[in-house]
C-alpha cells in the first residue's frame, strides 16, 4: 500500500480544496495512489475542479495514453457503473469505517497524524502531533517501534503476526510506508521525475511540489501506516489447539514411559544402560522401545524396536509388542523364531501398523551375540582396541508385513567389548543418508569410554540429539567387561563330557563335588548342587542321546548347573504316583533350585539347567 498524497486534508496540512473545507468542520483526508490524477476537467462548480487547473486533455491522447485514465466512455472519470471513481473517495472516510485499527504516523520520530475510530475504541484517544513512543505505549508492547524505523528506512512493508497486548487482545499488524506527493516511492522511483499528464501540467501546486529541491514538499516527510487486525479469537483458538496437543503429547509420553522397563535387568556377565528421549515439543511421540530379559543359565535377551507411527496408538502397539516379546522369550526360542511369532502378532494387533525390531541373545559360554533383525538398523560392536564392527545380514522386512522366513546371525562380543542397539531417531537426518548417520555413530562409539550410562549419554551428545530433536530416540548400550584379579575369581566355568553308560552318573556326581568344593561354596550349597547335578545327569542318561555334557558355572551371584544332550524332547515337570519308580527327578530339581528351565539348542538337542542363588 503506497499512499503518495496521504497528507491531503490531514491535520496540520494545507490544501486548496477550500470548498470542501467549508462544508466539513473536520478535514476529510484523501489518499491517492502514486499515479498522477487524470481524466477531463470537471465542470465548473464540481468540487473536483479545485485539483485541475490545466487545459482539457489533448484529443489525440486516447484512453490508453495514461494507464490511470478513466475508461473509454466515462467522461466524468467515474466507474462504468456510475459510482464514484477512486480519486473521489475520502481516505478519512474509508479508514475511519474500517473495523481494523489504523494509525498514520509521520517523520523519523513517528508523530501521530491520524487514528481511526476503531483504534480509539481499543486504546483510547491519541493526541495528534505527539510521538508514538510517548503517546502509543501499545506499539511498544507489540515491539513495533523498531520495526517502524526499519520500514521508514527501507520503504518495505513488514508484518508481525498474532502479538498480544496488555488488554489480552492479539493483533496481526502490518506497517506500510507512505509518502507525500513528490517523495521517492517505495519501489525506488522518484516521482519528482515523472512527467504529469496534460491536464495537470499547469497545476501550480503540483508544479511546486515537483520542482521543490530534493523532490519533497516543503515540510513534507515520509510516514508509516499501521494497520492492526484483531485476531484474538484466532489466537485463543490456536492456543486451545496447542494446549490440546500438549495434553495429547503428555498422555502419549506418559503411556510410552510407563510401558518401557522401569528398571533394567542386570545380568551377571553384562553391564547395561538404556536411554529413551521423546521428540521435541513439536514432534509427536513415537513407539520406540527396548528391553533386557534374563533367560536363565546366564543367557540374556536384548531387544530394541520402533513402531512406525506416532501418538498414543503407536505407544499402545509398542506396549503390546513388548509384552509379547517377553512372553516369547520365556520359551527360550532362537531369535529368528521369536521374530517369526512377532510378525504374525503385529499383523493381528493392527494391520496398518508395522514395526522394526532386533532380538539378540548373549550366551556367556559362547562369547557372541546371536541375533535376528526385522528391518531394523544394524548392531554396532566396539572391541577393546577401538575397532567397530557392524552386524550384517540377516535382515528381514519389518514386523507386520508377513510372508518372510527370518534367519539368525552372529556377531562377536568378547570380553572388553561394547555393543549398541538403537532406533533410527539417533542416526537419521533429513539432510543426509542414513548410512552416514550410522557411520557417525560408529566413530562416536569408537572413542566412547566409561560406564554404559556414560557411553549412552556421550553417543546422544555426539549425534546432536537435543531436547528439541524431531524424533524419538532409544539407545541400549551393552558392555561385556574384561575381568581380572579378585573380580575374575568370582567367575568360573567347568565341564565334563558324559561318556559310557550308567557309570557316567557317579562320575558326574564326583566331578560336581570336587568343583563346588574348590569354589569354596558352603557345605549345604555343595550338597544341593551335587544332588541337582546327579538328577539332571540321570534324566539325560535315561531319556537323552549322546553327546552328553555336564557344565558348571559360577558368577558373583549364582551357581548354574546345565546338562546338554542330543535329543530335542524337552522334559516337563509332572506329579509322580507313590508307586512310580521314576519321574521325580525334575520335581526334585524344581524344589531345591532357585529356578530351572530347558531349551532346544541350535545344532539339535536340548539343554536342561537350574540355578542356585548365592548367599550375599
Amino acid at each position: 500500500m503506497n499512499f503518495t498524497r496521504w497528507s491531503a486534508r490531514l491535520p496540520g496540512t494545507q490544501r486548496r480544496a477550500a470548498a470542501r473545507d467549508e462544508r466539513s468542520s473536520v478535514p476529510s483526508a484523501r489518499a491517492e495512489y502514486a499515479q498522477p490524477e487524470t481524466g477531463p476537467r470537471p465542470p465548473d462548480g464540481d468540487p473536483r475542479s479545485d485539483t485541475h487547473d490545466g487545459p482539457d486533455p489533448d484529443p489525440h491522447d486516447g484512453p490508453n495514453s495514461d494507464p490511470n485514465s478513466a475508461p473509454h466512455g466515462d467522461p466524468g472519470g467515474e466507474s462504468p457503473a456510475g459510482g464514484p471513481a477512486l480519486e473521489d473517495l475520502s481516505a478519512r472516510d474509508i479508514l475511519g469505517q474500517l473495523p481494523a485499527l489504523v494509525a498514520l504516523l509521520h517523520g523519523p520520530d513517528h508523530r501521530i497524524a491520524y487514528v481511526n475510530d476503531a483504534y480509539t475504541a481499543a486504546f483510547g484517544p491519541r493526541l495528534i502531533g505527539a510521538t508514538a513512543a510517548e503517546a502509543m505505549p501499545e506499539l511498544d508492547e507489540l515491539s513495533l517501534l523498531p520495526l517502524m524505523d526499519q520500514v521508514l528506512r527501507s520503504g518495505t512493508p513488514r508484518t508481525v503476526k498474532s502479538r498480544k497486548v496488555r488488554n489480552g487482545n492479539s493483533y496481526t499488524v502490518t506497517c506500510t510506508p507512505v509518502h507525500r506527493d513528490g517523495e521517492p516511492g517505495t519501489d525506488g522511483t522518484d516521482h519528482k521525475q515523472s512527467k504529469p499528464p496534460k491536464n495537470v501540467r499547469n497545476n501550480k501546486n503540483a508544479r511546486n511540489g515537483r520542482n521543490n529541491k530534493g523532490g519533497r514538499n516543503k515540510g513534507g516527510e515520509a510516514g508509516v501506516l499501521v494497520y492492526a487486525a484483531d485476531v484474538t479469537d484466532h489466537a485463543e483458538a490456536a492456543e486451545r489447539l496447542r494446549a490440546s496437543e500438549r495434553r495429547h503429547r503428555e498422555t502419549a509420553v506418559t503411556l510410552q514411559r510407563s510401558l518401557l522397563p522401569q528398571e533394567l535387568e542386570q545380568p551377571d556377565d553384562l553391564r547395561i544402560a538404556a536411554t529413551y528421549q521423546p521428540g521435541g515439543t513439536d514432534a509427536a511421540v513415537g513407539g520406540d522401545w527396548y528391553d533386557v530379559i534374563t533367560l536363565g543359565a546366564g543367557r540374556t535377551a536384548l531387544v530394541i524396536g520402533d513402531v512406525m507411527g506416532r501418538g498414543v496408538r503407536a505407544a499402545a502397539v509398542m506396549g503390546q509388542l513388548r509384552t509379547a516379546v517377553r512372553a516369547y522369550a520365556r520359551l527360550d526360542l532362537p531369535p529368528h523364531e521369536v521374530l517369526q511369532l512377532l510378525d504374525g502378532l503385529a499383523a493381528e494387533i493392527d494391520a496398518s501398523q508395522i514395526a522394526t525390531c532386533v532380538y539378540a541373545v548373549h550366551d556367556p559360554n559362547e562369547g557372541h551375540l546371536v541375533y535376528a533383525s526385522a528391518g531394523h538398523l544394524p548392531i554396532l560392536v566396539c572391541h577393546e582396541d577401538g575397532t567397530v564392527h557392524r552386524a550384517e545380514d540377516p535382515t528381514g522386512p519389518p514386523l507386520g508385513t508377513g510372508g518372510w522366513i527370518h534367519t539368525s546371525g552372529t556377531i562377536a562380543l568378547p570380553p572388553g567389548s561394547t555393543a549398541v542397539l538403537y532406533t533410527d531417531g539417533l542416526v537419521e537426518r533429513r539432510s543426509e543418508d542414513i548410512d552416514e548417520g550410522v557411520a557417525a555413530l560408529g566413530r562416536a562409539l569408537s572413542g566412547a569410554k566409561g560406564s554404559p550410562q556414560v557411553v549412552c549419554d556421550r553417543l546422544i551428545r555426539s549425534l546432536g540429539v537435543t531436547a528439541e530433536h524431531d524424533d524419538d530416540v532409544a539407545v541400549l548400550v551393552v558392555q561385556h567387561p574384561a575381568r581380572a584379579g579378585a573380580d575374575a575369581e568370582l567367575f568360573h566355568n567347568a565341564s565334563l563330557d558324559l561318556l559310557g553308560g550308567i557309570e557316567a552318573a557317579p562320575r558326574a556326581r564326583a566331578f560336581a563335588t570336587g568343583v563346588l568344593t574348590s569354589w569354596r561354596f558352603p557345605v549345604e550349597l555343595c550338597d544341593l548342587g551335587v544332588l541337582a547335578a546327579g538328577e539332571l545327569v540321570a534324566n539325560s542318561l535315561k531319556h537323552g542321546t549322546p553327546p552328553m555334557r555336564l557344565g558348571l558355572r559360577r558368577t558373583d551371584r549364582r551357581l548354574i548347573i546345565e546338562v546338554t544332550d542330543g535329543d530335542d524332547h524337552l522334559p516337563r515337570r509332572r506329579r509322580a504316583d507313590p508307586a512310580d519308580e521314576a519321574g521325580r527327578g525334575i520335581s526334585i530339581v524344581a524344589t531345591i533350585a532357585t529356578s530351572w528351565g530347558s531349551r532346544r539348542t541350535p545344532g539339535g538337542g536340548k539343554s536342561v539347567w537350574c540355578e542356585f542363588a548365592l548367599p550375599q
